[in-house]
């Protein structure tokens, strides 16, 4: 009798010790399974944009970012892009001086090369545009502006982008291809600047991109001129080396160099790199 009741603790002790035993590698392998899920879902997260992208861009890049920036909202949920449009050089040197942003699209390599010499950029700029002069008459052109030289007329009101701005270091540029002098009503900050001055008809007519001139519709009527040619600009793109959201950076940048970013900026009347 005594040896069949310590036999039974005997049995009962190895049945307790392997159900112990198949508990902990159960636990074990429950945790690692969950270890192994939650790893996967943390690194699909992170392999998509998400949260506010910051781009400064040249204010001849207003109507073609901004759809752009609608449709990278729609392909990445969760995304917002904020935009800040102007002139070049301004912008870089806001970008040298401080102000939060991710991503800088320039108008000219030279204002580009203002963020680059300080370090601003993470890795080299790619050129994904290029743009080409055209000048802006009133409607109609009862100027009758046909060429450049026209508009040396001391009796035209015209303006020009500033000299340090990309639009008016391209018209410089044109007119010196052309031997030709002169002398503005004004000089403008960027190029919607000077184009809102012939949309109001505070002047005749103004040196700005052949884009501009598409995106202001019937309000202006464009007028080309060979010299153009001599002065088209190749616009850079950068990601921001102070970045806080390097992800999203990088792809908007990417959806700009795109086939489906290049045919909005190509509509828009840009030229292809």
């Amino acid at each position: 009798m005594t040896r069949t009741v310590r036999r039974t603790r005997r049995i009962v002790q190895v049945t307790g010790v392997s159900a112990a035993a198949l508990l902990a590698l159960s636990a074990c392998s429950s945790s690692d399974d969950s270890a192994s899920a939650g790893s996967g879902s943390s690194a699909s997260a992170s392999g998509k944009p998400s949260g506010t992208v910051t781009v400064f861009a040249a204010a001849s890049l207003k109507e073609s970012f901004t759809t752009l920036g609608r449709q990278f909202e729609k392909a990445n949920p969760g995304t917002k892009v904020t935009f800040s449009f102007g002139g070049s050089d301004s912008l870089a040197a806001s970008i040298t001086g401080g102000a939060p942003a991710d991503v800088f699209a320039a108008a000219s390599p030279k204002t580009m090369k203002i963020v680059t010499d300080a370090g601003g950029a993470a890795g080299s700029p790619a050129t994904f545009v290029r743009n080409q002069l055209e000048i802006a008459t009133l409607p109609g052109n009862p100027d009758k502006v046909d060429s450049l030289k026209d508009l040396t007329d001391s009796q035209l009101k015209v303006v020009l982008c500033a000299k340090e701005v990309p639009c008016g270091a391209a018209a410089q540029k044109a007119l010196d291809a052309g031997k030709l002098k002169l002398t503005p009503v004004s000089y403008e900050q960027d190029v919607k600047a000077a184009l809102t001055k012939v949309e109001l008809k505070e002047a005749d007519a103004a040196v700005v991109y052949q884009t501009d001139v598409k995106a202001a519709g019937g309000k202006v009527e464009g007028v080309n001129f060979p010299e153009s040619a001599d002065a088209v600009n190749d616009y850079p793109i950068a990601q921001l080396k102070d970045s806080k959201n390097a992800a999203a950076a990088k792809a908007f940048i990417e959806l700009v160099r795109s086939a489906e970013g290049q045919k909005v900026l190509t509509s828009a009347g840009f030229l292809k790199p």
